[in-house]
């Protein structure tokens, strides 16, 4: 992997569904809608002074939802945040830089 490029996708893990659950309030919010279905799918990361994660959402039968959460470096001790999202996404779309 490059620096500062993404890495290849990958299979959720439960690592990735405890972030997505940790920002669901923040999309929810974000885009005043209320979602039963959370469910991380695949994921990329990229390296920067702390983590960017690029995270394939399933949020209903046939709706994804791409999010980037940014995970800073464990001596700031916070939580990851919601830094932008994508709506209106398929289980085919690529989940690339946004």
């Amino acid at each position: 992997m490059v620096p500062g490029g993404l890495s290849d996708t990958r299979p959720a893990t439960p690592e990735i569904q405890h972030i997505v659950d940790q920002v669901k309030e923040q999309l929810q919010r974000r885009t005043n809608e209320k979602y039963g279905l959370f469910l991380a799918i695949v994921y990329r990361t990229q390296v920067v002074a702390g983590i960017n994660y690029f995270i394939k959402v399933q949020v209903s039968d046939s709706m994804y939802v791409h999010m980037r959460v940014f995970q800073s470096l464990p001596s700031e001790n916070q939580g990851p945040s919601l830094v932008s999202y994508e709506t209106g996404k398929t289980r085919d779309d690529p989940l690339t830089y946004f």
